[in-house]
């Protein structure tokens, strides 16, 4: 929920990104997420979410959804509940409300639609920014997220941004569920070299910045 005013409404800007850059490894502490949405149509979703602070799963690529979740049951600290409306030019409805930790993990280990990620956290300029790996049949995508209590308007653009993808709904977390990534990477890399990189216009002034570190010397597998 927004601290300033705005009720259960979120603002955020979501790019997608070629490598992990070196900056998150500042994070000494990843969390590992494991999601299932109960219900995706048209921009509406139900979503449960489960996170571990401190879990970086280094072969995610190949990790099975269910065998993480029985593996880390005892690791995981938080589980919430959330309802979205659809995205409008960076800003979305969603109300959460926590959940029991047991309760989240029987409704995952029923679910069908996961999603599972590493999230870094870093902070950069005057933004505070998400760095999301996706596994399992999203792998290998990369996606940042910055999220503010208003409008994201005059952003400063990290270098490892490649294109923004706000408002390219196959970029969602429920669109993902459903239709990874693994289905469309080589469609959207196309469209990529095609169009060339895209940033939201009529959000203030996109600066961007100079290039940041380099690739994550861990690889994934």
């Amino acid at each position: 929920m927004s601290e300033t005013g705005f009720g259960d409404f979120e603002f955020e800007r979501r790019f997608y990104v070629e490598t992990l850059p070196a900056v998150a490894l500042d994070d000494p502490s990843p969390t590992l997420i494991v999601q299932n949405y109960f219900l995706s149509a048209d921009g509406y979703a139900i979503r449960v979410r489960l996170s571990a602070q401190g879990i970086r799963l280094k072969n995610l690529g190949h990790e099975d959804i269910s065998e993480v979740l029985r593996e880390h049951a005892s690791d995981f600290d938080f589980c919430a509940i959330t309802v979205k409306g659809p995205m409008n030019a960076g800003t979305r409805y969603e109300a959460e409300r926590e959940l029991d930790i047991s309760v989240g993990l029987n409704l995952l280990e029923r679910g069908n639609n996961h999603i599972i990620k590493n999230r870094y956290s870093v902070w950069l300029d005057s933004d505070g920014w998400v760095i999301d790996v996706f596994g399992a049949h999203n792998f290998p995508l990369i996606v940042a997220e910055v999220e503010r209590g208003g409008p994201v308007t005059d952003l400063t653009i990290p270098a490892f941004c490649v294109s923004e993808v706000t408002e390219d709904k196959r970029f969602s977390n429920e669109y993902l569920a459903l239709a990874p990534f693994s289905d469309w990477a080589e469609e959207f890399g196309v469209q990529l070299g095609t169009t060339g990189p895209t940033f939201m216009e009529g959000m203030g002034t996109n600066t961007h910045s100079s290039p940041l570190g380099g690739p994550d010397p861990f690889p994934f597998g």
